[in-house]
């Protein structure tokens, strides 16, 4: 019996073809280079990859939570850096326009953002307010038929190739909170300035910026949702950016277990492959099984928002779960490798880049503790 249904499976079985045959191969001269894969990122928004949930009516693949955590597992098994985009655009940048924009946004930016025409960026952190998002400062003032943002955001995915940025301003200072509300900002604004890419550890190829809002003047339809609405519009959708994110750490763990066990089976050592020795094949068998585990937990987060949950806890703990399992499994691939772990000649020193800061973006660990301790009933 399969867990899955058909169009699960295929949608799965698509991105694990794409991977293996387009991202795989280019993934280390991607990250050398920290070369943008805009091509890459183009078939796969003409595969449904970037659209996972949008329904067809708006360009997207119209598939379910579910689909899209086994695809964004898959597509980081090949390439973390086009995972990262692909989960952004799904999940915290296509998914509010499909819930809160009215037709016009839909028909203007979500079509171009499902398939694959445009990429998205979610504009929510600043330098002094990463996990504190009520405390943001970008301000947005009324000015006749238009708003007028100013402020500055930090670590933002995408921030320098996007071409529409889902951005987050407090409009109404004296409510708190309840004052902040949600923008849709075409990058192409004289007023929306990009700052340099950031030198960053691991997923070189994915860009991240400062952005800058300076006098940026925006229609007054640009709002999404309703005023004030902005930080429920960001917080309700950090979980499905938690369900991507703890799936894209499975899959960079899994290469790196596969890596692993490829080589095991491969070196020699003591006159026999090191993947009989028991040392090594236990380690090999508790990587496979937090492996497995973290994606049930993350399959599990799905099926709930699925099924109309927020799945709040439950997102954090799979993030948690699957994220600090990805920097694990990396380290005991490297170790199992020996030295040669530790040269970027074999595939798994990027994967431990890569895996290290799954437990920092969409929420720390810290961060996702807190949250599970404020639901423990």
């Amino acid at each position: 019996m399969s867990l899955y249904t058909e169009e699960q499976s295929m949608v799965r079985d698509l991105a694990n073809q794409f991977a293996a045959e387009q991202l795989a191969p280019n993934a280390a001269e991607w990250d050398r280079n920290q070369t943008y894969p805009a091509a890459a990122l183009r078939q796969m928004g003409e595969l449904g990859l970037l659209g996972v949930t949008v329904p067809h009516e708006w360009q997207g693949a119209g598939l379910d939570n579910l689909s899209l955590a086994l695809a964004i597992e898959e597509i980081a098994a090949g390439c973390a850096s086009c995972a990262v985009v692909m989960s952004v655009q799904n999940s915290v940048v296509c998914q509010p326009i499909l819930t809160f924009g009215n037709d016009i946004q839909k028909q203007q930016h979500l079509t171009e953002l499902a398939s694959g025409r445009a990429i998205g960026a979610f504009c929510l952190t600043e330098a002094h307010a990463g996990s504190d998002a009520a405390s943001i400062r970008t301000q947005a003032r009324e000015e006749g038929d238009h708003w007028v943002l100013n402020g500055a955001k930090q670590f933002i995915s995408s921030g320098a190739t996007a071409q529409i940025a889902l951005v987050f301003a407090v409009t109404d200072p004296e409510l708190g909170k309840k004052g902040i509300s949600a923008f849709l900002v075409p990058t192409d604004n004289p007023g929306y300035q990009a700052g340099p890419k950031e030198q960053k550890m691991g997923q070189r190829a994915s860009d991240t910026t400062a952005v800058r809002f300076e006098e940026c003047r925006i229609p007054r339809q640009s709002m999404l949702g309703e005023r004030g609405q902005g930080l429920s519009i960001a917080l309700g959708n950090l979980a499905g950016g938690r369900i991507g994110i703890g799936a894209l750490s499975i899959g960079i763990a899994r290469a790196a277990f596969e890596a692993a066990r490829d080589y095991a089976r491969e070196r020699t050592q003591f006159g026999k492959p090191i993947a009989e020795h028991q040392s090594i094949t236990f380690g090999l068998a508790d990587m496979l099984t937090r492996i497995n585990g973290a994606r049930l937990m993350v399959h599990h987060a799905a099926r709930l928002r699925m099924a109309g949950e927020s799945a709040i806890s439950e997102a954090s703990q799979a993030k948690l779960v699957a994220s600090e399992t990805a920097e694990w499994v990396c380290s005991k691939a490297i170790q199992i490798h020996g030295g040669y772990g530790y040269l970027n000649d074999f595939s798994v020193e990027r994967h431990y880049r890569d895996a290290r800061v799954t437990q920092i973006y969409e929420g720390t660990s810290e961060v996702q503790r807190l949250l599970i301790a404020r639901n423990l009933d």
